[in-house]
C-alpha cells in the first residue's frame, strides 16, 4: 500500500481499515499530543460547571506533581537523623567524600561524580574531613551527618516527579500516571536507600532523568531540528554522561537509548523521500548529542576529580609514577637520584593500565616450582623494594667500586631486599596463565644460575633520547629473560586467595613491544652515592591518566568476585531480586541500635515482575494474530505498544540481565535501576488492559491498586524509618523465612499480624456493643475470636 505522510517510531504504516481503535492520542504536526473526544475525560476533560472538582481537574497537571513531590520529600526525609551511627556503605562513600574535603587522592571502582557530590554535601555541612567513617561508629557531634543524608535524600525525592512526567510522556492515561508515580513514591526500597550517604539515590536520579529526557526527545520526533528537539537531545546526552559518571551501570541506560537511536535511524534510512543531506544531519546530531556530549561530561568529571585531589593519598599506587610524583606531599620520586646505578634500591612500577608495583613475599606457590611468589601489588610496602645487581658473569657488586650506571641492553639481576632472593624464571607454567612461564624469587646473592639474569630494553624516555642510563620515573623499559627470551609481564589477572588476590606476574613468551603490561619504570630510588634529582618536574598528560584510571577501575571491579572461603550474609543472587525473595540488613541488629532493613514493597515488586511476563504474553498474542492475518491494532496503537511497552521491557532486560552473567558479588540494591523499568512496564500493562472498561470499573481497579501500594508501604514503614527496640516485635511482617528483619519464623509473623487484626476487629465490635442486644454482641465476639484463633 502507498505510504502515508505520517511517520511512526516503528516505521509502521497507518492502516486505512482501523479496527478496534483504542483511546490513543493523535500526534500534531509538531509532535505535540492531540486528544480525541474520548480522551478528554482522562487527560484534561472539559470543565464541569464550576466547583472544587472542576478546579482540581483543570489544574491536575500542576497540583498533582506538587502533592507527589511534597510526599516524596516527606517520606525520604522524615526521621532521617534518627540513627547516629555509620550505616552500611556510608563507611565507604562517606570516607570518599572526606577525601575530597581533604583533597587527598584515593582509588575506587566507581567513577567520581557521585562521590564528589557526597564531598560537596560534607563541605556545605561544614565538615572538615577528619572522621574516618568506620562502620557502626557513632558520628561525632561536630559532623552534621543529618544534612549530608538530606542532601542525598533530595535526589531520591526527585525520582517521584520525574516518574510522573515520564509516565505522561509515555502517553499513559492520568490514573496510570498516578499509579506509576505512587509505585515509585511508596516503594520501600527506594525510600530506604535514599536516606543514607550512598550513591544509589544519585544513580537512580540520573537514570530517571535520562529516561525522561529521552521520552521528551521522542515526543518531538516529528519536528526534527527544532529548538525543542535539539534541546532534549542534548539534555539526554548530558544525563547519560552524568549517570555513567556515578556508576558504570549507567552504560545500560546508554545502551537503551542507543537501541532506540539505531532503530530510529534505520526507519529513516527506509524513507526514500528524505534527502541524503537531511539524513546525514540526523546522524550528525545524534553522534554529537548522544556520543560526544556524554563522553565530554564523563571526562569532565575525571578532570574535576584530578583537579580537586591534588595531595597524595591512599590510592596513589593505582596511578602512573609520573602522576604520583606531581601530587603534593608524595614520596614518589622525592629526593630520588635521577639515574639508576648498580647497588641502587628501587621500586619498579608496571606501566600497564591499572599496573602495580613488582612485589614478592615469603609465601610460596602452592603448586608448580613451589618457590617464593612474585606478584604485582597496588599498595606501598617494604616487599616492593629491589636491588639492581650485577649478573653472575661479572664481578660481584662492591659498594666501594666506582659508580656504574644501568642502561639499555645491560644484563642485570634484581634482588628482593626483604628476603635476599633473585627475580627468577624457568620453564614452569604460570599458576593462572598457563601459556606463560612462572616468575619466582629464588636463591640469594651467591646461590643461583643464569635464570636470574634479565636484559634491560629501553622503550622510551620522557626526559632524554640518551638510553645509556635508566632514569627514575621517566624511562620506560622491558626486562627480557636472558635464557628463555620471554618478557616480565603483569597483566590484569588476579591470583587466587593463596596469592592474596594480587596481580599475577609472569614471563610471556610472545614479544610484543607495544604491550604496556611488559613496560616498567623505576618509581622510587635510593642511592647514597648519587645526588638527589627532580624527576617530578615532568607532567603526566590528562588523557593518559584518564585511560589509566579507568582501566584500573575495570580491573578492580572484575576482581570483586565471591570469596569461596568466606560467607557474605549480605550478598544475594539475581534470581532472588524480582521475586523479592531476600532483603538486606543495613547495620547491626542489637536491640540498642536503630535498625534498617532493605526490602521492597511486595505489591510493587511482585506486580511489576508479573507484568513483565504478562507483556511477553501480550506481545506473543498480537504477533501470532498478526501472522494469521488479523488486524487487531492500528498503526498508532502498535506504535504505543512498541514505545511505551516494549522499550521499558528492553530497559529492564539491559539493567537486570548482565548481573546474571557477572561473576562479581551482587546485592539487592543492584536491582533498583531495573525495578524502575519494571514499574513502567506494569503501568503500561494496567493501562492497556483497563482502557476499554467502563470508567467506574477502571477507577475501582485503580483505587484498589492505590490503596494496596500505600497500605503495604505503611505496613512496612518501620524498616524504612528505623526499627527501634527488639527486632522480635516486627515478626508480623516477616512473610518469608528469607526476610531477616527478625529471626522469628514467617508463620509466627503471620500469626502476629492476624492477632493484631482480630484485636482491632474485637475493639470495633465492643465500641458498637452499647447499641446492640447482649446476645448479638456475645455471638459476634465469640465468632471473631474463634476465627482469629483458627487463623
Amino acid at each position: 500500500m502507498a505510504p502515508t505522510h505520517d511517520s511512526y517510531t516503528t516505521g509502521a504504516e497507518q492502516q486505512s481499515n482501523e479496527i478496534r481503535r483504542r483511546n490513543v492520542p493523535e500526534q500534531g504536526s509538531n509532535g505535540t499530543i492531540k486528544y480525541t473526544a474520548s480522551d478528554v475525560d482522562e487527560k484534561k476533560s472539559p470543565r464541569q460547571s464550576g466547583g472544587v472538582l472542576s478546579f482540581l481537574d483543570e489544574f491536575e497537571f500542576v497540583l498533582a506533581p506538587i502533592v507527589f513531590t511534597f510526599l516524596a520529600f516527606f517520606t525520604r526525609m522524615w526521621k532521617i537523623g534518627l540513627s547516629n551511627i555509620v550505616t552500611w556503605d556510608e563507611a565507604h562513600f562517606g570516607k570518599f567524600g572526606s577525601q575530597y574535603i581533604k583533597r587527598e587522592f584515593y582509588f575506587d571502582v566507581h567513577p567520581p561524580l557521585g562521590k564528589m557530590l557526597v564531598g560537596l554535601s560534607g563541605y556545605l555541612a561544614g565538615y572538615n574531613g577528619s572522621f574516618e567513617f568506620k562502620s557502626g561508629e557513632v558520628y561525632p557531634e561536630e559532623l552534621n551527618y543529618t544534612f549530608m543524608r538530606i542532601f542525598n535524600a533530595a535526589f531520591g525525592a526527585l525520582l517521584v516527579p520525574l516518574a510522573y512526567f515520564t509516565a505522561k510522556e509515555l502517553n499513559l492515561r492520568r490514573n496510570t500516571v498516578w499509579l506509576v508515580t505512587l509505585a515509585v513514591l511508596f516503594e520501600n526500597s527506594y525510600t530506604t536507600i535514599s536516606r543514607f550517604i550512598l550513591l544509589d539515590s544519585m544513580l537512580l536520579f540520573f537514570t530517571f532523568t535520562t529516561i525522561f529526557c529521552w521520552s521528551k526527545f521522542h515526543t518531538y520526533r516529528h519536528d526534527p531540528f527544532s529548538p525543542e528537539w535539539g534541546g532534549w537531545l542534548l539534555l539526554t546526552g548530558v544525563s547519560i554522561g552524568c549517570v555513567c559518571s556515578v556508576k558504570w551501570v549507567g552504560l545500560f541506560c546508554t545502551a537503551l537509548v542507543g537501541i532506540y537511536t539505531v532503530e530510529d535511524l534505520w526507519a529513516k534510512f527506509g524513507d526514500y523521500k528524505m534527502p541524503k543531506v537531511e539524513y546525514g544531519a540526523h546522524i550528525g546530531f545524534r553522534v554529537f548529542g548522544l556520543i560526544v556530549i556524554p563522553m565530554l561530561v564523563y571526562m569532565f568529571s575525571f578532570w574535576l576529580h584530578f583537579l580537586v585531589l591534588e595531595k597524595t593519598g591512599s590510592g596513589d599506587a593505582q596511578m602512573s609514577s609520573l602522576f604520583q610524583a606531581n601530587l603534593k606531599g608524595t614520596e614518589v620520586g622525592k629526593d630520588s637520584p635521577l639515574e639508576i646505578a648498580y647497588g641502587s634500591r628501587a621500586t619498579l612500577k608496571n606501566m600497564g593500565y591499572g599496573g602495580g608495583l613488582l612485589h614478592s613475599h615469603v609465601q610460596l606457590y602452592p603448586e608448580g616450582s613451589k618457590q617464593q611468589q612474585v606478584t604485582c601489588y597496588h599498595h606501598k610496602d617494604a616487599n616492593n623494594d629491589w636491588f639492581f645487581y650485577t649478573n653472575r658473569n661479572e664481578p660481584d657488586f662492591n659498594a666501594e667500586d666506582p659508580i656504574r650506571y644501568v642502561g639499555d641492553k645491560h644484563t642485570i639481576r634484581l634482588l628482593h631486599v626483604q628476603t635476599g632472593r633473585n627475580l627468577h624464571s624457568h620453564q614452569v607454567s604460570a599458576p593462572v596463565t598457563k601459556a606463560d612461564h612462572e616468575v619466582s624469587s629464588y636463591g640469594n646473592i651467591t646461590v643461583g644460575d643464569s635464570k636470574d639474569h634479565w636484559i634491560v630494553e629501553v622503550v622510551d624516555d620522557a626526559a632524554s633520547r640518551d638510553y645509556s642510563k635508566l632514569r627514575t620515573l621517566t624511562t620506560a623499559f622491558r626486562l627480557k629473560h636472558a635464557d628463555l627470551g620471554c618478557y616480565l609481564r603483569a597483566g590484569n589477572v588476579n591470583l587466587p586467595q593463596w596469592g592474596f588476590k594480587q596481580i599475577e606476574t609472569t614471563c610471556v613468551k610472545k614479544n610484543s613491544p607495544r604491550d604496556k603490561y611488559t613496560h616498567w619504570n623505576v618509581e622510587s630510588h635510593v642511592n647514597e652515592k648519587l645526588p638527589a634529582g627532580d624527576p617530578g618536574s615532568y607532567k603526566s598528560p590528562f588523557l593518559k591518566d584518564f585511560v589509566h584510571l579507568n582501566v584500573a577501575m575495570m580491573t578492580s571491579n572484575n576482581a570483586l568476585v565471591p570469596d569461596p572461603d568466606k560467607q557474605d550474609d549480605l550478598a544475594s543472587a539475581p534470581w532472588q531480586w524480582p521475586l523479592l525473595n531476600v532483603g538486606l540488613r543495613m547495620c547491626g541488629w542489637d536491640d540498642n541500635i536503630v535498625k534498617y532493613f532493605l526490602l521492597g514493597n511486595p505489591i510493587v515488586y511482585w506486580g511489576s515482575t508479573f507484568s513483565l511476563a504478562f507483556f511477553g504474553f501480550l506481545a506473543t498474542f498480537y504477533l501470532i494474530r498478526w501472522q494469521r492475518g488479523y488486524n487487531d491494532l492500528t498503526a498508532r496503537e502498535f506504535d504505543h505498544l512498541h514505545y511505551a511497552g516494549f522499550y521499558p521491557v528492553i530497559g529492564w532486560i539491559l539493567h537486570y540481565g548482565p548481573f546474571i552473567a557477572m561473576a562479581r558479588v551482587t546485592y539487592v540494591h543492584h536491582y533498583y535501576p531495573a525495578l524502575y523499568f519494571a514499574i513502567l512496564t506494569a503501568g503500561f500493562c494496567v493501562d492497556w488492559v483497563t482502557a476499554r472498561l467502563r470508567k467506574n470499573v477502571q477507577w475501582a481497579i485503580y483505587g484498589v491498586l492505590y490503596l494496596a501500594i500505600f497500605g503495604l508501604f505503611f505496613l512496612f514503614k518501620d524498616i524504612c524509618f528505623g526499627m527501634v527496640g527488639s527486632h522480635a516485635q516486627w515478626g508480623y511482617i516477616k512473610w518469608l523465612d528469607t526476610w531477616r528483619m527478625t529471626d522469628h519464623y514467617a508463620f509466627n509473623g503471620l500469626s502476629s499480624l492476624f492477632s493484631k487484626a482480630s484485636s482491632v476487629v474485637q475493639t470495633t465490635v465492643k465500641s458498637v456493643a452499647e447499641s446492640m442486644p447482649e446476645s448479638v454482641v456475645e455471638t459476634v465476639t465469640e465468632t471473631v475470636a474463634e476465627g482469629a484463633a483458627e487463623l
